[in-house]
């Protein structure tokens, strides 16, 4: 007999959970992936930072094939954080990662595996019974302010800058929609917190880099097509910013690095701020 749709169906497949399970099951690991099962629920670059220790190392090979660590960690001695880095990407590139011999999957990760595909199965089986929103009693309902679309009579306040300069690093959404350059801001470092900017002293920066304390500001606009009196203007408008970040970086004991997407764009900031530390990512738009 066919299987019946709901058989061939992933269960959950957009569960970020399931799906950190299904890529850790791939690899070897000395607490029996007890750890991993215990971080599955964050994103992949958090789960990996937080039980890279766990790794059966012995057994696994890095290669940076995208170059991309090597030029974010120019200035780590130590192969582990380059190796933490090629491991912890959003997606990890073909040969990235060997793994040598066979692998048994961690009887943790396994276990918390078949008890999500027993959870999904039983949400599948169970009816789905129509719903609908209560209704607010007439009498009971806040009127709507002119020009409110939630009828809140005081909406909350946007995600800006906290109450008062914190290190702390407080994730936010990426403040805007340009998909290459946010693109570039989760997979070059790669970020701690894909999908999200931070706050870090008043700042707002683009990445907090995996396993170290480096701070991101990213350009991905093609500086060297522009014509020589915008390079300029870009160049000041950049510069005023760029201090600014560097401070609250530095005064919150973080490293601070500006990712390029050309040569020439490195070379006209470095000229401006000759300790900044500006590398070329090749991030294109």
């Amino acid at each position: 007999m066919d299987p019946s749709p709901g058989e061939l169906e992933d269960p959950s497949p957009q569960s970020p959970r399931f799906a950190n399970l299904q890529r850790a099951a791939q690899y070897p690991w000395t607490d029996d992936g007890k750890c991993v099962v215990r971080e599955a629920s964050n994103e992949w670059p958090i789960l990996a930072e937080r039980c890279f220790h766990a790794l059966d190392r012995d057994r696994v090979r890095f290669r940076d094939v995208t170059k991309r660590c090597a030029v974010a960690y120019a200035d780590a001695a130590a192969p582990a954080v380059v190796a933490l880095c090629v491991f912890a990407a959003p997606e990890i590139a073909v040969g990235a990662v060997i793994v040598i011999g066979a692998v048994v999957v961690a009887a943790a990760i396994q276990e918390g595996i078949d008890a999500y595909q027993r959870n999904a199965s039983r949400e599948r089986a169970k009816p789905k019974a129509p719903t609908q929103p209560a209704q607010e009693p007439l009498a009971d309902r806040t009127p709507k302010p002119k020009g409110s679309s939630t009828g809140d009579i005081f909406p909350p306040p946007p995600e800006t800058t906290p109450r008062r300069p914190s290190c702390e690093p407080i994730p936010v959404r990426h403040a805007g929609s340009d998909v290459p350059h946010n693109e570039c801001a989760d997979q070059f470092p790669p970020n701690r917190y894909p999908g999200m900017d931070v706050f870090v002293g008043g700042e707002r920066f683009d990445a907090l880099q995996i396993g170290v304390r480096v701070l991101w500001e990213i350009k991905t606009h093609r500086f060297d097509t522009y014509p020589d009196f915008i390079q300029e203007r870009e160049i000041a408008k950049e510069v005023a910013q760029l201090r600014k970040e560097l401070a609250a970086a530095r005064a919150c004991g973080y490293d601070f690095v500006v990712g390029v997407s050309t040569q020439a764009h490195r070379l006209a900031l470095i000229a401006r701020i000759p300790t900044l530390h500006v590398v070329v990512t090749g991030c294109t738009r």
